[in-house]
């Protein structure tokens, strides 16, 4: 993981619009069958392009839960041992293909929204090719006590 130089170590420190993640995830489509295996989501538009696009795709796509699984892991990763997420909800708005050579590489910014008295509310902004995949990507934490 990338964490950026100033980024907020204590909950104490936390600051609206403070950056405390980033950290990009590349998928191949042999991710896609481990993640299926561990899943039990063996649909085949996860990793056959003929299936895909006879569904109407552009070809082979991640797992929603698997985008959504890698992108909550930067904070996972930052909060550490100082909270724990209690709270977290994306809409998925465009799929992540994930080519059978060049693969795909999920982007993935956090960012620090709302900070109160319940702990604070963490923003993801999660890409794929220069688009987002995940809106509305939040997730609040609770602070340990000190």
């Amino acid at each position: 993981m990338t964490t950026p130089t100033g980024a907020a170590s204590t909950g104490a420190e936390l600051t609206v619009g403070d950056l405390v993640a980033e950290k990009s995830y590349h998928l191949t489509r042999d991710s896609l069958v481990r993640y299926a295996g561990a899943s039990g989501d063996f649909n085949a538009i996860h990793y056959r392009d003929d299936v895909a696009t006879s569904v109407g795709l552009d070809g082979v796509l991640a797992h929603g839960m698997l985008t959504m699984g890698i992108a909550v892991q930067p904070v996972v990763e930052w909060l550490g041992d100082r909270g724990s997420v209690v709270d977290y909800q994306v809409r998925f708005t465009k799929p992540v293909f994930v080519d059978a050579t060049e693969g795909a590489t999920v982007s993935v910014l956090a960012k620090v929204g709302v900070v109160d008295d319940d702990g604070a509310r963490i923003d993801l902004t999660v890409t794929f090719n220069g688009a987002t995949v995940l809106g509305k990507a939040q997730v609040r934490i609770a602070l340990a006590s000190r």
